[in-house]
């Protein structure tokens, strides 16, 4: 039994954790991932990303390749979503939050795994982590490969491996939170008749109804539809209170996928297996858990994206938070193992992800409450579609789906400090560049209109990258109303951003007062200066 050693294990190679060690890889920091798996999962899960999760990969120049070549240039915000179902109109909302990307989550894998490859990262694909030693400085981990056991040693190890995360229970780490276990959810990919389309996108089912793309609450249940790509529509379906339950080691078929439908829209639904290559859909979920570990870090020990939180997957909430939280970490670790990081840097991980985990939970649980049989749910649920279709309580669900509603503290006041920075252009005397392109190596960034800036932060250099110019926005509209965001109608002289795209100080005129602050509380001390010999 051989041991390895390195700065950051991750066991786990989802979308989560592969998004991390392509940042620490950015970061300078060359990572080991992982993969029980003996190659990248061709399940469906996910059909795509919905939020700011869109935008930060446009940051890291990743949008275009997911979202293929006949997309917009620039990710455009969605004219519409749902909320538990109810129709969302998003159009008029001057400053909408909401991005979405209908990308399966087998080729966003793939994706983040020949990014990671281009990055000079290998995955240890068919590499089982089954045991460890936490010590507090660092974990030896006992490895499970194809040939045969190993240890590695490593600085930090972060647990990516999904919400019955090994590590977390290894390291003892709670994870508190509900379950509901009188539901069974159950979906696949499906061949639909053309003749139960309609032109909105949706199903009419004779003797059932007409149904929307998307969640739809009826009397026995919920019934899903959802054609994210052409010729691959999903059906679904919740039952609520049933005696049906299978074996849990009792494989899915397609039949019971149709019979459950049929029992609850109540008629006959002419649906089939679904043709062409693969992978498909056709899973079953009994019960509904939510839940939220007691804590991110246990010393040289950090949980990811699932295996910190689980939830009910309506509304798409899931990457949207897991891959922010790995844009988050990245950075910090990066710093942690490079050396410069400044004091309880690491521990921000938790301070700002966390709550944002609990917002995710309060939402779904609150459109799954919504969702539930029963008159007085029906009498509620009539009461939040008038809510919905007023524009303020829109645009606060939109942001609140986004997870745009929560402002990191940061240490600054100004008005776009802790939040991600608004899709700007940087104008010099010879170009004119989004900021989304300025940030693809994920460093620092300094953005200075007045000199002052530069100047205060001339010994930064190294760690950050310092632009001299003017910036303003891609999309001059005014915004209206506090519930759709920040003010950002006037643009900032000069803006501080972290390499996950969040705002760090800003200053409106020409003075760089509380920037020196900044750039030490987040990049440490200012380097001690080379001179030349």
């Amino acid at each position: 039994m051989s041991e390895n050693m390195c700065g950051v294990l991750i066991s786990g190679a989802g979308p989560n954790g592969l998004m991390l060690v392509c940042e620490l890889a950015l970061g300078g920091v060359t990572a080991f991932v992982l993969e029980k798996l003996p190659a990248p999962s061709t399940e469906p899960k996910a059909n795509g990303l919905v939020g700011q999760v869109v935008r930060l990969l446009d940051m890291r120049g990743l949008y275009r390749p997911a979202a293929g070549d006949d997309a917009p240039a620039i990710p455009p915000p969605l004219p519409g979503y749902s909320f538990s179902g109810l129709p969302l109109d998003l159009a008029e909302l001057a400053n909408n939050p909401l991005y979405g990307l209908p990308i399966p989550q087998p080729r966003l894998v793939a994706l983040l795994a020949a990014r990671a490859r281009e990055l000079g990262v290998t995955v240890r694909w068919g590499h089982d982590l089954r045991d460890l030693e936490a010590h507090g400085d660092h974990v030896v981990a006992t490895v499970d490969g194809p040939d045969g056991d190993y240890r590695i040693q490593t600085r930090y190890l972060v647990a990516a491996d999904g919400g019955k995360s090994a590590v977390r229970k290894l390291v003892g780490i709670d994870f508190p939170g509900y379950t509901v276990a009188d539901r069974i959810t159950r979906f696949g990919h499906a061949t639909v008749p053309d003749r139960l389309r309609t032109p909105e996108g949706g199903l009419e089912i004779p003797g059932a109804g007409r149904f929307h793309f998307g969640h739809n609450r009826v009397d026995n249940g919920m019934f899903i539809f959802a054609e994210l790509t052409p010729g691959r529509p999903i059906i679904g379906v919740s039952e609520y209170g049933t005696d049906r339950v299978p074996a849990e080691d009792q494989p899915m078929t397609f039949a019971e996928l149709r019979e459950s439908v049929e029992r609850v829209l109540g008629a006959e639904v002419p649906i089939e297996p679904p043709t062409g290559t693969g992978p498909h859909a056709l899973r079953r979920t009994v019960g509904q858990n939510t839940r939220l570990a007691e804590r991110y870090r246990d010393g040289p020990v950090l949980l990811l994206g699932d295996s910190a939180h689980i939830h009910s997957a309506m509304g798409g909430p899931g990457l949207n938070l897991g891959l922010q939280d790995a844009v988050n970490l990245g950075w910090k670790l990066a710093a942690e193992v490079n050396g410069w990081a400044p004091a309880e840097l690491l521990d921000t991980y938790e301070s700002e992800r966390y709550p944002v985990a609990e917002r995710v939970m309060m939402h779904s649980l609150a459109q799954s409450a919504l969702m539930a049989p029963g008159p007085e749910v029906t009498g509620l649920r009539d009461l939040v579609a008038e809510l919905v279709r007023i524009p303020v309580v829109a645009a606060h669900l939109a942001q609140l789906l986004a997870g745009s509603d929560i402002r990191y503290d940061v240490g600054d006041d100004h008005r776009l400090s802790g939040r991600l920075v608004p899709d700007y252009t940087v104008t010099t005397d010879r170009t004119r560049v989004r900021i989304a392109d300025l940030l693809h190596t994920a460093r620092p960034l300094l953005i200075d209109g007045t000199g002052a800036a530069a100047a205060a932060a001339a010994r930064w250099r190294s760690r950050v990258e310092i632009v001299s110019s003017t910036v303003t926005l891609t999309d001059p509209r005014p915004l209206v109303g506090t519930a759709t965001g920040p003010d950002t109608a006037n643009t900032p002289a000069a803006i501080l951003l972290r390499p996950d795209g969040y705002v760090a100080w800003a200053t409106d005129d020409a003075n760089a007062d509380g920037l020196h602050g900044a750039l030490t509380r987040w990049f440490g001390s200012a380097p001690a200066p080379v001179h030349a010999r």
